[in-house]
């Protein structure tokens, strides 16, 4: 009963501070999207803790991950939060790596020697990746989600591997439409960023001067990647030259930016309507996407 309280008091607090949905008042549109839930127990936890404030968020699932059975308890538990299909094609995080939901046997073209994803979308097209194997294998992610009980309302990309090139674009597109889904950035949203390469101590400074920069009648989105606390998000690293030291820190500072009180003030001072992939899919339709500009 506590933790439906505690649920309730956030969405009525999230409703009340940022002008939502039942009040037509708002300057600006803002999608929060919180990519990589699954990929771990830490990271799942984030999702439950960021759940429980009421913030209008939308949860991008990694299906290959060995800790995707528990996201999907955690989502079961808030089925206010919009639900995706994190397509994922990578897997980035030396010593915790993760295999193709099809088998590797079955896209041989799409693992190293070790049966794993390749760590880099670099590494991936270097392989030659076979657009039947790519094909096969997020089909396969996106049925599983679907038969594991989730509700998936969109797909988007790890990495941006699986649009990589026009053919695996296309692929995800025809996928969308298969199973009714919409695509991430194909409703003219529009990318705010800075919270991902702030440091740690100063992400609730970053995102809260992320409002001042909304544009108004445009959906904002604001992509994000959150994790608790915790020794096995720190023990994490990335394999990729661009990935950023001390992870844990990081995702455990986006959480804390966005539950902070400051930043539910600023929305409500900026005008804040928040929103999520539901919610756009069922205002403009699915007929309403478009492929973004390269």
């Amino acid at each position: 009963m506590r933790s439906w309280a505690l649920l309730i008091t956030g969405l009525l607090t999230w409703a009340i501070a940022a002008g939502q949905a039942s009040s037509p008042a708002h300057a600006f549109d803002v999608m929060v999207r919180c990519d990589d839930a699954g990929m771990s127990h830490a990271v799942n936890a984030g999702f439950e803790r960021l759940a429980m404030s009421g913030l209008p968020f939308s949860a991008s699932v990694m299906v290959p991950c060995a800790w995707f059975p528990e996201a999907v308890e955690v989502l079961d538990r808030h089925p206010h939060v919009s639900v995706g299909i994190h397509l994922t094609l990578n897997s980035e995080w030396k010593g915790m790596r993760w295999r193709p939901v099809a088998g590797a046997r079955s896209v041989p073209s799409l693992v190293d020697s070790l049966g794993f994803f390749f760590p880099s979308r670099a590494l991936l097209m270097a392989h030659a990746p076979r657009l039947d194997e790519v094909e096969k294998e997020l089909r396969a992610q996106i049925q599983t989600a679907i038969e594991a009980g989730l509700r998936p309302a969109y797909v988007d990309y790890h990495m941006g591997a699986a649009v990589g090139t026009p053919e695996l674009r296309a692929i995800v597109e025809k996928l969308a439409a298969e199973f009714k889904l919409g695509v991430s950035r194909y409703f003219g949203e529009q990318d705010v960023d800075g919270l991902y390469r702030a440091m740690p101590g100063v992400k609730v400074d970053t995102l809260v001067a992320m409002l001042g920069r909304l544009k108004p009648g445009v959906r904002n989105l604001i992509v994000c990647h959150i994790a608790d606390p915790s020794a096995e998000m720190d023990a994490l690293t990335d394999l990729n030259a661009s990935g950023l030291p001390e992870m844990g820190r990081h995702r455990a500072g986006e959480l804390t930016a966005l539950l902070s009180p400051r930043f539910r003030e600023a929305a409500q001072v900026r005008g804040v309507r928040f929103l999520t992939y539901r919610d756009i899919i069922a205002a403009d339709g699915l007929a309403a996407m478009q492929r973004p500009a390269p």
